[in-house]
């Protein structure tokens, strides 16, 4: 491949590359909790909660283009398998299927996660004035920050 001068040194683009498959891996980990409590959940707010969740997993999988085509862009491989992902995330896999309650809890768990490993992130691009990244993970926390909050609000009593 030719050299990439895009002004972000070799070692600052690698370790902002390694952020962002950390950040890859999380939100795939959660894409897929989330299409799995989407295909489950049951219960009173059955209608309400598969909806929902339906509208989280179709962000994520637009979001995971995103983080993965960014990795590509400064010049290394994207993980692309259930071990990597398993090795890289911060999110664990749930066993079997929780009840809707605490399905809306661990999501909101798995959006607070991906936003401190988004954080970690941030720092990194804004040490090296990549602002292209800083800007991706800066939205990224943002849509985070606010699905939380309202999975928050689902089970606020």
């Amino acid at each position: 491949m030719k050299n990439i001068d895009i002004g972000i040194t070799a070692v600052d683009r690698e370790s902002i590359a390694d952020g962002f498959k950390r950040l890859l891996a999380d939100s795939y980990t959660l894409y897929l909790q989330t299409h799995n409590f989407h295909w489950n959940v049951e219960g009173p707010q059955f209608r309400e909660l598969h909806l929902m969740f339906e509208e989280h997993y179709t962000e994520l999988a637009i979001a995971v283009d995103d983080i993965a085509e960014r990795i590509r862009t400064l010049g290394f491989a994207a993980p692309g398998t259930y071990a990597e992902f398993a090795r890289l995330s911060s999110i664990k896999e749930v066993e079997g299927v929780p009840a809707a309650a605490d399905m809306v809890s661990i999501l909101n768990s798995g959006h607070e996660q991906v936003v401190k490993t988004a954080r970690e992130v941030l720092k990194l691009a804004q040490a090296a004035d990549d602002e292209s990244s800083a800007s991706l993970v800066s939205d990224r926390m943002r849509v985070h920050e606010k699905t939380a909050w309202m999975l928050r609000a689902t089970v606020a009593a």
